[in-house]
C-alpha cells in the first residue's frame, strides 16, 4: 500500500490548504480508528454537569472548537471546568438557578448548539442580564426558532433583525410552560425548551413533526429530571422545578466523524477500515440506513452499552454503490452527514436524490449550495435543488481547487472526495476540520499510509 501526498500549507492569514494527491498506482485505506468524542454529548454533559449539583466527570470529552466555546461560557457563569482532555475533565456545578450574571459577553464562537442551548438555559434565570454572540458565521444564523418558543413561556430576549439574530441581550425571568409545536424536527430546539423547563414551575411539552436526536432526553434522565416521552406523538414533556445531580459520563465516538470514514471506506478500492467506540443511538443511524440502501459494505461488531448509550465497532469495506433516494423522516437522522452523502452518491450507479433537506441552508454555510459547487468544481454532476440535491453518479473526478468556506464538515467531505480524484487537490480554509474534528488531517494521513 502506498501513500497519497497530504499536506498542509499554513498561509499568511493562518488560513490552511490541505493538499491530497492521490497516488498514480492507485491507494487503499487499511487500519483501525479512533474518531473523537460526539459533539452532541459533549456539549450537554458540560452543561448539565455546570448546572447539577456536585462533581460531574466526562470521559472522552470532544477536544474541538465548539465544546471548548461551551465550557469558557459557563466558566464565565461560575462553574468550575478542569483542564479540557480526552481522560477526565471535571465539572463541578453550582446548581440550577445559581448561575452567576458574566462580566462580559458569552461567546458561543461557531457552535450553535452552544448558543440556542444557553437560550434556554439563561432566559429561566430570573433578576440576572446576559449578551451572548458569535463568530461571523454564527451571527448569521437564524435564531428565531428558539427565541419564538422561549417568548411563549415569558422570556424577555432581544438582539437584531427582530430578535432572529446575535448578538442577543436576555433577561432572565421567572418563565411560564408551554407545549410547543415545533413545525421543524430539530434537537437544538427541542433542547432548548426542556432546558427552559427546568426551571419552570409545571410541565413544559414540545412535539416534533418527526423525532429528532434524543440525547438530551437521555442526559436529563441520568441527571435526574423527570421526563416523559410519548413516541407515537413524537413528544417530550420535562417537569419543574427540577433537582440535577453530578454524574460520570462516557462520551462515546461521534457517527458524525465516523461517516467520513464509512464513505471513504466504500469508496476508495480495495478498502477495509474498523471505527471504533462508535455511538449508534438509533436517533443518530440515519448515516447507516442511507449507505445500506446505497449497498455499503458495514458490518456493526461488539455492540455494547456505555452510560445510556448504545455503542459498536463499525467495519466498512469497500463496495459498489448504487443510487437512491434520501427524504422524509430519516433526514433529521442524518442532516449532519448529508455532505459526505453527497460524496458517497458521486461513486454510486444511477442518480441519487436527497429531498426535505432546506436546513442544510442554515448550517454553517450553505450546504447545499456549497457541496453543489464545490463538487461541480471536480468534475462532478450534481444538480442544486431547493430543499437537496441530485447527483448522477459514475462520474471521475478530477483534483483541482476548492473551498470548505469554513465549515468543517465541507472541508472533510472535499478531503474524502479527494483521495478517489486524479491529480491535485487542493482545500482551501481547511482549518475549519478542526471544529469538531481536531485530529482529522492526521488519522487520513494514518490510515493512507
Amino acid at each position: 500500500m502506498s501513500a497519497s501526498v497530504i499536506t498542509v500549507e499554513t498561509q499568511e492569514d493562518l488560513s490552511h490548504k490541505l493538499i491530497i494527491q492521490r497516488p498514480s498506482h492507485g491507494l487503499s485505506l487499511q487500519g483501525s480508528i479512533r474518531i473523537p468524542g460526539d459533539k452532541s454529548i459533549s456539549h450537554r454533559a458540560l452543561m448539565l454537569g455546570a448546572l447539577a449539583q456536585g462533581e460531574t466527570q466526562i470521559q472522552g470529552l470532544l477536544l474541538g472548537e465548539d465544546p471548548r466555546s461551551t465550557a469558557s461560557c459557563f466558566q464565565a457563569m461560575g462553574a468550575e471546568i478542569s483542564e479540557l482532555n480526552t481522560e477526565l475533565v471535571r465539572v463541578k456545578g453550582i446548581g440550577l438557578g445559581n448561575l452567576q450574571e458574566p462580566f462580559d459577553v458569552l461567546n458561543a464562537g461557531n457552535s450553535g448548539t452552544t448558543l440556542r442551548l444557553m437560550l434556554g438555559i439563561l432566559a429561566s434565570h430570573p433578576g440576572r442580564f446576559f449578551t451572548v454572540t458569535g463568530d461571523g458565521s454564527l451571527r448569521s444564523r437564524p435564531m428565531s426558532r428558539v427565541v419564538k418558543p422561549l417568548q411563549q413561556m415569558g422570556a424577555q430576549i432581544w438582539g437584531r433583525k427582530g430578535n432572529s439574530l446575535a448578538p442577543l441581550a436576555i433577561q432572565g425571568q421567572a418563565l411560564k410552560p408551554t407545549h410547543y409545536y415545533s413545525p421543524i424536527a430539530s434537537a437544538q430546539v427541542k433542547s432548548c425548551i426542556l432546558l427552559a423547563g427546568l426551571m419552570t414551575e409545571g410541565q413544559t411539552t414540545v412535539t416534533e413533526p418527526a423525532l429528532s436526536r434524543d440525547h438530551s432526553e437521555r442526559m436529563l434522565r441520568a441527571f435526574g429530571a423527570e421526563l416523559s416521552i410519548e413516541p407515537e406523538t413524537n413528544s417530550v414533556t420535562i417537569t419543574g422545578p427540577a433537582q440535577l445531580h453530578g454524574q460520570s459520563v462516557i462520551v462515546p465516538g461521534d457517527i458524525s466523524s465516523a461517516a467520513f470514514w464509512l464513505v471513504a471506506g466504500a469508496i476508495v478500492p480495495d478498502s477495509e477500515l474498523v471505527i471504533e467506540n462508535v455511538g449508534v443511538n438509533p436517533s443518530r443511524t440515519g448515516i447507516l440506513e442511507a449507505l445500506a440502501l446505497m449497498g455499503a459494505d458495514i458490518q456493526l461488531e461488539n455492540q455494547r452499552e456505555v452510560a445510556g448509550e448504545p455503542v459498536a465497532d463499525l467495519r466498512v469495506r469497500s463496495s459498489r454503490l448504487q443510487s437512491c433516494t434520501i427524504a422524509g423522516d430519516i433526514i433529521p437522522r442524518l442532516i449532519d452527514e448529508i455532505p459526505i452523502l453527497a460524496v458517497a452518491a458521486v461513486f454510486a450507479e444511477g442518480t441519487t436524490i436527497i429531498r426535505d433537506a432546506a436546513e442544510l441552508r442554515v448550517k454553517e454555510s450553505d450546504r447545499i449550495t456549497v457541496m453543489t459547487q464545490q463538487l461541480n468544481k471536480m468534475g462532478a454532476k450534481v444538480t442544486e435543488l431547493s430543499d437537496g440535491m441530485e447527483i448522477t453518479g459514475g462520474t471521475p473526478l478530477v483534483g483541482t481547487d476548492v473551498d470548505s468556506h469554513t465549515d468543517h464538515r465541507i472541508a472533510m467531505s472535499l478531503a474524502i472526495a479527494a483521495l478517489v480524484a486524479t491529480g491535485i487537490t487542493t482545500i482551501h480554509r481547511a482549518e475549519a476540520a478542526a471544529i469538531s474534528y481536531p485530529n482529522f488531517t492526521t488519522t487520513l494521513q494514518q490510515v493512507c499510509s
